[in-house]
């Protein structure tokens, strides 16, 4: 079983591709899913984190997903303190379900690979890029959310440069059906070399 990382920064269009690789038949694994999730669910997480935020990050037995969101957006160390946490938690359980696919390699789509220096837990990386205008206009699309909020969150991830010399496969997320078929063809490299 290999293990292949798909990242990008916001609004590249990595769960569009993620998608795309789940409509081929691999398993893939949404890390940002599986985060809240744990973050809901798992006492363990639940209690780091009310111990670094306090008990304002849950409100009503909910994730208070606004507090927390001001509490890192613009502060680099606590959003690595919350991290530490997550990122283990949600690394232990993407393994447990790796081991129970049946499948010659399984996608981890999670967004901090390189910045987390995590490219060598991964047998193979996939990089999923696209023009900064082109990922601010889709996230504000998305979610509403403003130029300024959106460039912060950029500001806690590397650029595509320095992430391009680091991956494995490059796909450059414009046109829809160009998408597919790089898609395809990384698939196909990926089934012939057993995930590398």
């Amino acid at each position: 079983m290999k293990l292949v990382g798909l990242t990008g920064g916001i609004g590249s269009g990595k769960t569009t591709v993620a998608k795309m690789f789940a409509d081929l038949g691999v398993p893939v694994y949404d890390s940002d899913k599986e985060a809240k999730r744990l973050m809901r669910s798992s006492k363990k997480v639940k209690k780091a984190i009310i111990e670094l935020f306090g008990e304002q990050a849950y409100k009503n037995e909910k994730l208070n997903k606004k507090y927390l969101s001001n509490q890192v957006f613009n502060n680099g160390e606590m959003l690595k303190k919350l991290n530490a946490i997550v990122h283990p938690a949600v690394r232990k359980h993407f393994l447990e379900w790796a081991v129970k696919q049946k499948a010659p390699y399984v996608i981890q789509e999670t967004a901090l690979i390189f910045e987390n220096q995590m490219q060598d837990f991964y047998d193979s990386v996939i990089l999923v890029i696209a023009p900064q205008d082109t990922r601010l206009q889709r996230v504000m699309n998305r979610d509403g959310s403003s130029k300024e909020a959106i460039r912060a969150r950029m500001k806690h991830q590397r650029s595509d440069v320095e992430k391009i010399a680091l991956a494995d496969y490059v796909i450059e997320n414009l046109e829809i059906e160009t998408t597919k078929q790089k898609v395809s063809a990384i698939n196909l490299t990926l089934l012939e070399n057993n995930g590398r």
